[in-house]
């Protein structure tokens, strides 16, 4: 398939996404919320633009994040928590640090350029799937060559956001692919869904897991 085909295919599914996901019934489980951070686990834990950020995630997912990590300890390499539960508040600081950081990056767009791509990978507030505990952020840290791993569009821990974070998009080195793909895997094979516009985000229990795995309904709603 060509990139074009690609991005048409990835934007149309989630945007039926979008409109589907207020339809969805939520279960809530009501599974207590734990830190990846009270773990053993060999993990390796992105700077967050809050202080005392403490990685929550259900606590259903803890032992799905801890056989990932085995799988890597395995090949000399470390799963990189990017992100997992985040508030309201939080997701909007988010959302305007990555304004400020494109408006810079990007002095040649104009505002609505900007917040257009922003939006492509940002949730507002009130519809980031982070905020249900069933969410994370994840990359890889590989100990032989000591740096995170190259995905296509990162430069260590920093994304630059485009089209090519669509997992499988054509355009991006056989060495990018295929260190997706172990990282795709290693959560799918624990039941994750991989987000379709971003290669990093994981999403299990919610609704956009619901949606893509044709469940009857979702086991976690939003934690305010």
């Amino acid at each position: 398939m060509n990139v074009k085909a690609y991005c048409e295919e990835v934007e149309k599914k989630d945007l039926q996404n979008k409109l589907l996901a207020p339809s969805i019934w939520i279960r809530e489980n009501h599974s207590q919320m734990v830190s990846l951070m009270d773990t053993d686990f060999n993990l390796i834990f992105e700077p967050c633009i809050l202080e005392d950020y403490q990685y929550l995630i259900r606590e259903d997912i803890i032992e799905k994040i801890g056989r990932i990590s085995k799988q890597l300890d395995r090949q000399n390499k470390m799963l990189i928590v990017r992100s997992a539960w985040r508030s309201s508040e939080h997701q909007k600081l988010l959302w305007d640090s990555k304004f400020a950081h494109h408006q810079k990056k990007h002095p040649e767009k104009s505002n609505i350029e900007i917040k257009e791509t922003i939006s492509y990978f940002i949730a507002p507030p009130t519809m980031s799937m982070h905020a249900t505990g069933g969410a994370v952020d994840a990359l890889i840290y590989d100990k032989l060559e000591d740096g995170v791993m190259d995905f296509g569009t990162n430069n260590g821990l920093e994304i630059d956001l485009s089209k090519k974070c669509y997992p499988y998009h054509p355009d991006i080195s056989a060495k990018a692919k295929k260190n997706r793909a172990l990282l795709i895997g290693l959560f799918e094979d624990e039941d994750f869904v991989c987000d379709l516009k971003e290669y990093w985000h994981f999403d299990y229990g919610n609704v956009v897991w619901a949606i893509e795995k044709e469940k009857e309904y979702a086991i976690y709603g939003p934690i305010t």
